[in-house]
């Protein structure tokens, strides 16, 4: 710091310095800074006095200029002493005296500046000594001390001798005496005062008794308060709460108790501000900490109650006493220690002194201040009083008197609401603090519940605010702040709702008018609202407070106590007891309900029903909990298997069900979870939904329904509900009409459609990836009923303007919302017939005609307009070549109508108008019933019978009308502009398929369209086809259906062979039904040129031998399913065999064949999969019990005895073809062909898998004891079965003769292939064969079939030969007459038939009757081949199969198209066989009959050896992909040279099977040859197939050697 005195000013003191100095002092005390004047003031003193000092100043010259400088400022002399102050202190520390002296000199010279008081405060009393102030320094400090003592330390003793008595009696007189009158405090106070001084009394004492006596007079606060204020002006501040303090504490001993009143006067004192909360708190007891202890020590005591509990304790008497005495010990330590604290808290509640007591609850820990009664009950009334003016407003219920509430005198009490606004600054700031202690003041509860019921009715019942989270209120154009307050509000009411009174109800002791009195408040928030609080309520709130985690743990216990005895019998008394619990903790008892449901699911009724007892909030809580529950994500929805869905979740599903469907619980947000579920791609949940429906609208969806029920649903609504489901449908309307508001309300109707029917598909290829294809079937499944149900739900329930606004057309549903075309249609479909049914009564009223023609032709009309728009939606949903074959029109009617359109179900009616007429009877016979009640019932059964007949007639009207539509309709349906074939499979494509496996009534739909498309002679559409190719191929349509779809798919099948049956079972309706219908034309191409057209129609015998065929291709089928081992193939094959039993099997030899596969499968399945080994025992059963009703084959259908031929014998009698004109034959051979390659193409789009399971299909026939066995057991076991059905066969094997393909027979016994020669040859050599069949073959016998073989072979290539020449002349002829290709067929097929013997080989399987076009065919014969390529893992009577499919195949190659050019090595190949042919041909001819039974036996598909591989080669070329793949098969074995002996003697014995299997190609080569100018038109397309074959040929042999090789 620099120094403010210059030395020079000091040198120079005279002449300038000392009048510097003065202006240096005079400048810094004018400074109007004053700290900084003042330290340099001092600074520049104790400079000029440091100078005196070191000698550089005289103190005269010093003191001189200190007298100048004194006057400047006021202050002037203290701080002087303060500069000698510390220059004392200084100098006393050093050593020159000389310099002490100049101090000391200084000083002396200074006194009269500055008085001797103040230097002796300040200066040491040896200065001071020195100075002369005082005469002895020791003296001096002695007295000093005495002084402070007597100041600081001496208590002054109020001696009551010298206080009078008498002044105290004056003073309690005067605070005591009535202050009624016009008596102030200023008057008292100044009385007081004059008492003080004339008695002597001590001020404290005084004010210690005006306290005391306030106390006892606490009804004059408006005379004490003032009194108070007033007298502690006299004293010091803390005066007062020090005598307060000193009160409280002479109660803290354990036994005192603080009075009420002291508490009342620190309140009221606090209130005034007279003194500070923290000054006052300091004096009472507990400690802070101490509280804190405590409420952590109630927590740990609570969690320890609840762990006693849950603890299973196995009570023995030595526990109970135990506890018992711990009781006695805990009660008598009970009473706590008075807590002034919380006393002082109640009485500022009382006085409503809001402020500070909010205070002091903030430094306690939650709600541990209101945990005590009687301060919750005093923060209680004080909100009573504050709401209370709002509450008279909007509160008080209508009617209610109520008592009001007064308010308190106090001004300073919190500000009564007026507003609702006003709620939010204090009251639901006292209530939060209440939090769940409002449970002490039900009153209180219902008032605050109430004032929120009234909150929501001024804002305006919320509307949906879900998506932005945010309440919009009406607001009739109300301001935005409006609107942000009301906001505001209702999330406070949300949060009070949550902190206070759901855990109040949970405190109350079952006050189920609370319950209620709150469900008024909560109806009217929106469920997301009301959800969320239960989640809080159920999952938080309960761990919140001591108190609540006992409550929970004693509700669980209660609920135990009582579910343990919940039975069907004491429902009652335990639902009152469910009721009584559920009234306050309905979250916790709910949960432990639903765990028990969860794993005990015959609780499930008796729960139900006892739950009748709950009140509405219970219900809706109840809800919550479900959802809770069904979303649990620690629940796994999958058994441990993996393969079905959990009981627990079926079992809630079904308890849902139940509980909406019996109580009026809000369904919005169940039905909301389940969209939600589906949306995340998870289809599990539609379990509930399902139940939901079929409980609340009676709408059940069962795939066993049987067909009466079936039959009753075709009907109108009164014949479904009476004999449509299994239970009896009672008392929904009801339950169906909230579940129909909650989806409507919600908007969910729709959107749940949609998302059902996009995740059938999402189950598969989403949902499906991981999970076992068992699930995944069962989750469709699920998927598609609930969507069924649903529909019919919405159909039924929904009112026609309802619907109509809802669903958009069809066109929207596919291409926008992506819906699959069957369900999109499923859900227009009751649209457009509510449209229809609307127009055509607007036109009946507007013309009133009543002829019948007037009515249908209005109602045409209604069908035109409504259907018109249709039409031109669907043409967007496929391509646009479709329409060239089916029409729009065509594919909207179809899936618009229904079962209820097409027919009547007569029967149907009849039998529930015959079951009332019982029940009248019954009624009548019934003595006991009251005649009133009797005369009730009749008249219901009455009624309910002219309602059935009433609908049956309207359902006869519009079943007429609707069959007249269809037949103005009809010539348009079917445009067939590339083929019949190809319209066909676009009808079981687009419509057929996939609405047969729709629903069980959509199954039987389907049938019975077909049947009446065929029946209103439609153009262009082959009925024969059509049954065709539904009966054909059924195992690509079962191995991809789910359970359920196979069950549906089964009745299809069943509807279908029904009417197939009745065709079969008499010419009469034959020739009735089927006779002149186009359906059951055969157009077939004529040898010759002569042109000319004949529509040949099929006759009844040769129907007959084609539903044998049919019947045949079900049972290969069927063995093919049943031999893969895969367990959707198994599964459902037994289904559908089931479904169809009564009308198939039939035939004896095929129905054996199945028993024995279904045998075999229930012996392997019985251990691996027992749902398997049901399914199979079932259905075995039951075709036991259908076998006497099968009858032999020959009685099926006649076969004729076969003509002999010039062409080699064994072509002609394939078991098939016998008895068919040639012409049906040719043309199923057509239709056989085109067929499998559609068939074929189809599969080979899907998959490649699928190829397998074609070869599988192939070589997979009935029966399965001839399997490449060589054993002599398996050959009797053979010879045996041969014997039983020889007879029938052999009138198969004359069909085969016309049909190349193996018929059903031949595949079903491996013995009847080697019967073909047999027939030609005579009856007897079958009888002799027989014999021989049955010992094994002897060593010349094998010789024999070695060289049959050979000659077969010759003869084939000379047949190859004809053929390639008749090729060319076909190519020639059909590059010249192409359009008269269908005409000459016929006559090639009219003269054939004259011939009689001469028949050519047709194709056992009908199938398409038109080719396509050359490129597709040449495709198709590509993919065929692929597909035959695949090796079969079944070679179990591949015998069968191989004749069969050599016949088909050749058939189709040969007859339908001419054969292609060979290559010239083949030719060279052909001619050696010839040679070796003819050499044996003489030598087969006389051993043959021997041969060929044991050759069947053998496996056909073992073929010889010595078959060199090039003649295999061609055969296949020849044969067709079909043959040729069995062929190659069953070669591959023999083909390699190193077998045993054993295994030559089986390769002999198939390679006479074989033999016989070439010779017949070679017949039908020969046969084909001359019917080859027919085909002229497929001749180019049959070259580049055979060069396409020859050049694939030597592969796939190959590929099949190794194949078979693999099956040996």
């Amino acid at each position: 710091m620099a120094a403010l005195l210059p030395a020079e000013w000091i040198k120079n003191w005279e002449k300038g310095g000392k009048n510097e100095f003065v202006q240096l002092c005079r400048a810094l005390s004018e400074n109007k800074n004053h700290d900084v004047g003042f330290r340099d003031i001092q600074q520049a003193l104790y400079e000029l006095a440091y100078h005196v000092v070191r000698g550089n100043l005289k103190h005269d010259q010093a003191s001189n200029v200190l007298g100048d400088v004194i006057e400047f400022r006021e202050d002037m002399p203290s701080i002087l002493a303060d500069v000698f102050c510390i220059l004392d202190i200084e100098t006393s520390c050093l050593e020159e005296k000389n310099k002490r002296d100049h101090f000391t000199q200084l000083v002396l010279a200074c006194l009269y500046l500055v008085s001797d008081t103040v230097l002796k405060e300040r200066l040491d009393p040896e200065t001071l000594e020195s100075l002369g102030l005082i005469k002895q320094s020791q003296q001096f400090n002695q007295k000093s001390v005495k002084i402070k003592t007597k100041l600081f330390y001496k208590q002054q003793k109020f001696n009551l001798l010298r206080e009078e008595n008498e002044g105290y009696a004056k003073l309690i007189a005067e605070l005591g005496q009535d202050l009624s009158g016009n008596i102030t405090s200023d008057l008292i106070l100044e009385n007081i005062k004059s008492l003080i001084g004339c008695f002597n009394l001590d001020p404290n004492r005084v004010l210690d008794i005006i306290l005391e006596v306030y106390e006892c007079r606490p009804e004059y606060d408006d005379f004490f308060v003032p009194l108070i204020e007033s007298y502690m002006y006299m004293c010091e501040p803390q005066t007062l709460c020090h005598i307060l303090g000193f009160k409280f504490k002479f109660y803290q001993d354990p036994s005192g108790e603080t009075p009420s009143s002291l508490y009342r006067v620190a309140a009221v004192l606090l209130q005034h501000n007279l003194i500070d909360l923290e000054d006052l708190y300091v004096h009472l007891l507990p400690g802070d900490n101490a509280i804190i202890e405590e409420h952590k020590r109630e927590i740990v005591e609570a969690k320890q109650i609840v762990r006693k509990l849950t603890m299973v304790v196995l009570s023995s008497e030595k526990t109970e006493e135990k506890e018992k005495e711990k009781e006695k010990e805990e009660e008598k330590t009970e009473k706590p220690p008075d807590n002034q604290k919380l006393g002082l808290l109640e009485a500022l509640l009382k006085i409503g002194d809001w402020h500070h007591a909010q205070s002091i609850m903030d430094q306690m820990p939650p709600f541990y201040s209101t945990s005590h009664k009687p301060i919750a009950i005093a923060l209680c009334q004080l909100v009573h009083v504050t709401i209370e003016p709002l509450y008279r407003r909007v509160g008080v219920p209508k009617g209610a008197k109520g008592s009001p509430v007064s308010s308190l005198p106090n001004k300073r009490a919190p500000k009564q609401a007026e507003s609702f606004e006003e709620l939010r600054k204090e009251v639901f700031n006292m209530l939060c603090y209440l939090g769940p202690h409002l449970s002490h003041d039900p009153i209180l509860f219902a008032k605050v519940v109430r004032l929120g019921k009234a909150f929501m009715k001024e804002a305006g019942t919320v509307k949906k605010f879900v998506s932005d989270r945010v309440v919009k209120f009406q607001s009739d154009g109300s301001k935005q702040e409006d609107k942000e307050k009301m906001e505001t509000l209702f999330s406070c009411l949300l949060s009070i709702t949550d902190q206070v009174l759901l855990p109040s109800l949970s405190l109350m002791d079952c006050n189920a008018c609370m319950s209620e009195e709150l469900w008024g408040m909560f109806k009217t928030f929106p469920y997301q609202y009301r959800y969320r609080l239960y989640g809080q309520w159920k999952n938080e709130t309960y761990n919140s407070h001591p108190l609540l985690v006992k409550v929970k743990a004693q509700t669980i216990d209660r609920a135990k106590y009582i579910m343990k005895r919940l039975t069907k019998e004491n429902v009652k008394p335990s639902g009152r007891q469910i009721g009584k619990l559920s009234h306050s903790n309905p979250t916790i008892l709910f949960d432990y309900i639903l765990s028990q449901i969860q794993k005990y699911d015959n609780l499930i009724t008796p729960v139900v029903d006892s739950l009748k007892y709950l009140t509405s909030l219970n219900y809706d809580v109840l809800a919550y909990c479900i959802i809770e529950a069904l979303a649990n994500p620690e629940k796994e929805r999958m058994k441990h298997d993996d393969t079905t869905i959990s009981s627990w979740l079926q079992s809630l599903a079904s308890f849902c069900g139940a509980i909406f469907r019996k109580y009026p619980i809000e369904l919005a947000g169940l039905l909301q979870y389940v969209a939600n579920q589906l949306k995340a791609g998870k289809s599990f949940d539609l379990l509930i939904l399902k139940e939901v429906v079929q409980k609340m609208a009676g709408i059940e969806i069962t795939e066993e329904m049987t067909m009466e029920q079936l039959e009753a649903m075709t009907g109108g609504e009164q014949l479904k509900a009476e004999g449509g489901y299994f239970g009896q449908i009672r008392n929904t309307k009801k339950s169906s009409q909230r579940l129909k508001d909650a989806l409507l309300d919600h908007d969910l109707a729709l959107p749940l459609c949609l998302l059902m029917a996009q995740q059938r598909n999402g189950v598969v290829f989403q949902e499906g990836g991981e999970k076992h294809l068992k699930l995944v079937g069962k989750l469709y499944d699920q998927c598609h009923d609930t969507l069924v149900q649903f529909g019919g739900f919405l159909a039924s329930n929904l009112s026609t303007e309802d619907y109509i606004k809802r669903v958009p057309s069809i066109d929207v549903l596919c291409n926008e919302f992506h819906t699959p075309h069957d369900a999109a249609f499923f859900l227009s479909r009751p649209m457009y017939a509510h449209h229809i049914s609307s127009k055509y009564d607007e036109l009946k009223k507007a013309e009133k005609g009543n002829k019948q023609q007037h009515k249908v032709h209005k109602y045409i009309t209604s069908c035109e307009l409504v259907m018109a728009p249709v039409h031109e939606a669907v043409i967007s949903l496929h391509l646009p070549k479709v329409w060239d074959d089916i029409s729009p029109q065509f594919y909207a009617t179809f899936w618009s109508l229904t079962m209820y359109d097409l027919a009547v179900p007569h029967s149907s009616y009849d039998r529930e108008v015959n079951k009332l007429k019982v029940q009248m009877k019954a009624i009548d016979d019934n003595q006991e019933m009251p005649p009133n009640k009797k005369k009730k019932e009749k008249e219901r059964c009455t009624a309910l019978q002219d309602k059935l007949l009433e609908e049956e007639k309207k359902q006869l009207e519009h079943v007429q009308r609707v069959l007249q539509r269809l037949k103005l309709e009809k010539d348009n349906w079917l445009l067939a502009k590339s083929t019949k074939n190809e319209t066909i499979t676009k009808f079981l494509q687009l419509c057929i398929f996939p609405r047969c496996i729709f629903s069980a009534i959509d199954a039987v739909y389907c049938a019975h369209f077909v049947e009446l498309v065929h029946q209103q002679k439609t153009p262009n559409f082959s009925t024969l086809l059509c049954y065709d190719r539904v009966f054909s191929d059924i195992i690509y349509t079962v191995a991809s259906c789910t359970e359920n779809e196979a069950s549906r798919y089964g009745r299809f099948l069943c509807c279908m062979l029904e009417t197939v049956t009745r065709w079969h079972s008499d010419r009469v309706i034959y020739e009735k039904e089927c006779g002149n219908y186009p359906g059951f034309l055969t157009i077939l191409r004529a040898t010759g040129f002569d042109g000319g057209n004949k529509a040949d129609q099929l006759d009844y015998e040769n129907f007959r031998h084609v539903v044998h065929k049919w019947h045949y291709k079900l049972t290969k089928a069927s063995v093919h399913c049943l031999e893969t081992g895969e367990y959707t193939h198994i599964r459902n094959i037994l289904i559908v065999l089931t479904k169809i039993l009564p009308w198939y099997p039939k035939v004896l030899n095929l129905g054996q064949a199945l028993e024995r596969r279904v045998h075999k499968i229930c012996q392997e399945e019985k251990e691996k999969r027992p749902d398997l080994y049901a399914l199979a025992m079932g259905y075995s059963g039951q075709l036991k019990s259908r076998k006497p009703f099968m009858i032999p084959e020959n009685e099926f259908h006649h076969k004729d005895p076969p003509a002999r031929n010039a062409v080699p014998a064994t072509v002609q009698n394939g078991p098939g073809g016998a008895g068919m004109p040639t012409s049906l034959a040719i043309n199923t051979v057509r239709l056989e062909e085109g067929t499998t390659e559609e068939t074929a193409d189809k599969l080979k789009e899907k998959s490649q898998g699928v190829v397998k399971v074609i070869n599988k299909t192939v070589n997979a026939t009935p029966k399965v004891t001839t399997s490449n066995g060589n054993s002599a057991s398996n050959s009797k076991i053979i010879k045996e079965k041969d014997d039983k059905e020889k007879s029938g066969k052999e009138k198969d094997k004359e069909k085969k003769d016309k049909t190349p393909a193996v018929t059903p027979e031949m595949k079903a016994l491996g013995k009847d292939g080697k019967d073909k020669p047999k027939e030609e040859r005579a009856n007897k050599d079958e009888k002799a064969r027989e014999i021989k069949e049955k010992t094994p073959k002897s060593d010349k016998e094998k010789e024999k079939v070695k060289k049959e073989e050979k000659a077969s072979k010759e003869e084939k290539s000379k047949m190859v030969v004809t053929i390639i020449e008749s090729k060319s002349t076909a190519e020639k002829e059909r590059e010249k007459e192409p359009s008269r290709e269908r005409d000459l067929a016929k006559e090639m097929k009219s003269k054939e038939n004259a011939k009689g013997g001469e028949k050519v080989p047709v194709a056992g399987s009908l199938k398409s009757p038109v080719p396509r076009s050359e490129t597709s065919e040449s495709e198709r014969e590509q993919k065929r081949r692929k597909v035959d390529t695949h090796s079969s893992p079944s070679h179990s009577s591949t015998v069968k199969d191989n004749l069969n499919e050599l016949k088909d195949s050749s058939a189709k190659h040969y007859i339908n198209h001419t054969t292609p050019t060979l290559s010239k090595s083949k030719e060279r190949e052909v001619e050696k066989k010839d040679l070796d042919k003819s050499r044996e041909r003489s030598r087969e001819r006389e051993k043959k009959d021997e041969k060929d039974r044991k050759d069947r036996k053998r496996d056909h598909s073992n073929s010889d050896r010595e078959v060199p591989q090039d003649s295999t080669k061609r055969r296949k070329e020849e044969n067709g992909t079909t043959g040729s793949s069995k062929h190659s098969k069953s070669e591959s074995p023999s083909d390699s040279p190193r077998l045993n002996e054993k295994e030559k003697e089986k390769n002999k014995s198939k390679s006479s099977g074989k033999d016989k299997g070439d010779s017949i190609k070679a017949e039908k080569m020969e046969k084909s040859s001359s019917g080859s100018k027919k085909e002229s038109r497929h001749d180019k397309e049959k070259t580049e197939k055979k060069e396409k074959r020859d050049s694939t040929g030597g592969k796939e042999e190959k590929k099949h050697h190794k194949s078979s090789d693999k099956h040996r």
